[in-house]
């Protein structure tokens, strides 16, 4: 027996290593070498795990960035739209950003970025792209109050570009606004484009206004017409002010 335990203890390491890689060769062979590739596995997961989240953010960020540059190639747009749109002669504007409108009174008016400090004052013209939008009405050093062409309170002389008749507009808190004219005939249809009148004492003569989308002339009392604005006036992020000072010599009902 002591020749056995002293052979044991010479021997013992070597038999268990044998031993161990021969249960180790056995289940490679049956597994095909599906633990090893696990346990490879096990020891790359924290550095596959940060370089999932390293790639995640890099996705993250360069998504970002694709959008703010979209976000940017559109407002570049808005903005070449502006720049490109015909302006009266004689008249110089400046282009300002609209940064607040009230959820309860959209229709009625908005705020725009800049005020007295920036040049602007009371009774500026507001033109948007496509056409009129209204005036400013007050005003502060950074900021102007514009009270819109939709708004019921809000009138102003037209004239039909084809045919000349004169009309009053008025808003209705829509894009709709209505045109009451002065004659009881007043030859209007369907696709005239209307512009301020002459006559008006708010707003130059010549500045389009919109289009008429349909007419009502069986009241021979009260003839008019519904116009469709050519300024988006429900979406409008950057207008055009004018200067325009009130003119005393004509008259147009307010």
């Amino acid at each position: 027996m002591a020749v056995f335990w002293r052979w044991w203890g010479r021997y013992a390491g070597g038999l268990l290593l044998t031993v161990l890689i021969l249960i180790g060769a056995w289940i490679l062979r049956e597994t095909n070498g599906a633990a090893i590739r696990e346990f490879y596995r096990l020891l790359n997961l924290p550095l596959q795990q940060r370089g999932d989240e390293q790639q995640s953010l890099i996705q993250a960020r360069t998504w970002q960035l694709e959008q703010q540059l979209a976000e940017l190639q559109a407002e570049n747009a808005r903005l070449r739209q502006l720049l490109n749109t015909p302006m009266l002669p004689n008249l110089e504007g400046r282009i300002v950003p609209v940064i607040g409108r009230s959820s309860d009174q959209w229709w009625r008016f908005l705020l725009l970025g800049e005020g007295s400090r920036q040049g602007l004052s009371i009774g500026g013209v507001v033109i948007g792209n496509g056409g009129l939008v209204g005036r400013i009405t007050s005003i502060t050093p950074n900021t102007s109050r514009v009270m819109l062409l939709t708004d019921p309170a809000s009138r102003i002389g037209v004239v039909v570009g084809r045919t000349r008749q004169m009309g009053i507009l008025r808003g209705q808190l829509n894009q709709q606004v209505i045109v009451e004219f002065l004659e009881k005939d007043p030859k209007v249809q369907p696709k005239d484009t209307l512009f301020t009148s002459a006559l008006s004492s708010l707003f130059p003569a010549g500045i389009p206004v919109g289009e008429v989308q349909s007419v009502e002339l069986e009241d021979p009392t009260r003839p008019h017409a519904t116009v469709i604005l050519g300024a988006p006036i429900d979406r409008l992020e950057w207008v055009t002010v004018i200067p325009y000072a009130e003119s005393t010599d004509t008259f147009t009902p307010n």
